[in-house]
């Protein structure tokens, strides 16, 4: 191969990582670019692939309650209670963590908007607040729209944004104690989206409550893998995420096996009320989620957390659809 042609390649592939780059960046992930437009700098702020797990939850919650139906007006309310949940309010939840983060994501994450300088203070002050508001208001008509006596979702919203508050501000700052704050952002990003779901569609239950606060235990395995990025920093900071307190190896063990067992638990529950053929198609999807935890996760947790997460958590939602089509259909 000749100079020239390998100055050929070596251009192709800066291109494909710079476009890589600015992916992430959009998408709010680990390796990311820095954006010079501010409206790119607050999307990155919002994280958007963290959305996704909560406007997933607001399926199954929808699913669970057996009162959707395939409609023009419900698929916009669906569609309205995925916007409170995901954009807004998560993306309220992610740039209030960013916010109270700035000097840990300044040690691990420097080309993130707030340790970077690309944003100011008061412009990541106004962006809360209009999340916040913004979320907050369309639970509101929501609860508007399905009749509710007591404003169920309104208070759903304000609870979870206090929970993300909490989560990320001191004197609390759950985040700080591995257990207590991993399961604070599973159940925020299991059961309450399933409940804003089945609320608005049905009526909320102490059967569904208590199945997806169980479930939120798995959601626990999956924010321990967030913090597989942010060792160094945490450890620098004193906040005792599992990673810091166990170890890599010893918590990358912690996180699959949360993630195995209470899903196992579920299919268990969906046998003994005798959907059977439920909860084969729950155990079926641990088979693969097993085979990516060890295949990525288990064996380099640091370096494979992405790809870990890309391959083995679909099975992981895919599962709580089946059980929100389950209960659905009792």
């Amino acid at each position: 191969m000749t100079e020239a042609e390998n100055k050929d390649y070596t251009k192709v592939d800066l291109k494909r990582e710079d476009k890589g780059s600015k992916a992430r960046q959009m998408l709010g992930m680990k390796g990311a670019s820095q954006a010079k437009n501010i409206w790119q700098i607050r999307l990155q702020l919002m994280k958007p692939i963290t959305w996704i797990p909560l406007i997933w939850g607001v399926v199954c919650g929808a699913a669970s309650s057996g009162g959707y139906v395939w409609s023009v007006e419900h698929f916009l309310i669906a569609l309205a209670c995925m916007l409170m949940s995901g954009p807004l309010l998560t993306g309220y939840t992610q740039t209030i963590n960013d916010f109270y983060d700035r000097d840990i994501d300044a040690i691990n994450e420097p080309y993130r908007p707030i340790p970077s300088g690309a944003i100011t203070i008061p412009q990541v002050a106004t962006q809360i607040i209009v999340l916040l508001v913004g979320g907050i208001a369309i639970a509101y008509g929501l609860d508007v729209w399905a009749d509710h006596d007591f404003p169920i979702l309104t208070c759903l919203a304000i609870g979870g944004s206090f929970v993300s508050y909490i989560y990320s501000a001191p004197p609390l700052k759950l985040k700080q104690n591995g257990w207590l704050g991993n399961y604070a952002l599973g159940a925020s990003y299991i059961a309450l989206p399933w409940w804003a779901g089945h609320a608005l569609f049905g009526e909320l239950n102490w059967t569904i409550v208590v199945l997806t606060l169980i479930y939120s235990m798995a959601g626990l395995g999956i924010a321990v893998v967030n913090d597989f990025k942010s060792v160094e920093g945490d450890r620098t900071l004193g906040l005792k995420s599992l990673p810091v307190m166990f170890g890599v190896t010893t918590a990358a063990w912690i996180c699959v096996i949360m993630i195995d067992v209470f899903q196992a638990g579920m299919g268990l529950y969906l046998v003994s009320i005798h959907k059977n053929l439920y909860a084969t198609i729950l155990f079926l999807l641990i088979i693969p989620q097993i085979t990516f935890q060890d295949m990525y996760f288990l064996r380099n947790p640091l370096e494979n957390d992405v790809k870990y997460q890309a391959s083995a958590q679909p099975f992981l939602v895919l599962g709580m659809l089946v059980l929100g089509l389950a209960i659905g259909n009792s």
